[in-house]
C-alpha cells in the first residue's frame, strides 16, 4: 500500500521557523519524485515546491523562494520542507504528493500568527 504521511506542523509566529517531513511507504522511494503543495482557507491548492528522484529542486510559489528549502533522504524515505522566516500568509494545510501514482498525505496544518 503507497502511503505518505505528514508531519511537523503546528503554530509559529511570524519570521520562526518549521519543517515539515513525508514520509512515504510502499513504493520505490529513490525513484519518484515528490511535491510539496498548501491550501489556505478559501483558497486553491497551490504548489509549493518539488524535487525529483534526481534531487533537482522546482519551487512553484514565488513568495517561498528564498524561504523555504525541498530535500530528500532515499535511506529514511522522507522528503523535508525547511521552512524559515515564515510569514502569517504561509497559514495552510500542507500535504505531500508523490509515488507511482500520485498519491497524497492527510495534510499537516501550520498557522502562522503571533
Amino acid at each position: 500500500e503507497v502511503k505518505l504521511v505528514e508531519s511537523g506542523g503546528g503554530l509559529v509566529q511570524p519570521g520562526g521557523s518549521l519543517r515539515l517531513s513525508c514520509v512515504a511507504s510502499g513504493f520505490t522511494f529513490s525513484s519518484y519524485g515528490i511535491s510539496w503543495y498548501r491550501q489556505a482557507p478559501g483558497k486553491e491548492r497551490e504548489l509549493v515546491a518539488a524535487i525529483n528522484s534526481a534531487g533537482v529542486r522546482l519551487f512553484g510559489a514565488d513568495s517561498v523562494k528564498g524561504r523555504f528549502t525541498i530535500s530528500r533522504d532515499n535511506a529514511e524515505n522522507t522528503v523535508y520542507l525547511q521552512m524559515d522566516n515564515l510569514r502569517p500568509e504561509d497559514t495552510a494545510v500542507y500535504y505531500c504528493s508523490g509515488g507511482p501514482f500520485g498519491s497524497w498525505g492527510q495534510g499537516t496544518q501550520v498557522t502562522v500568527s503571533s
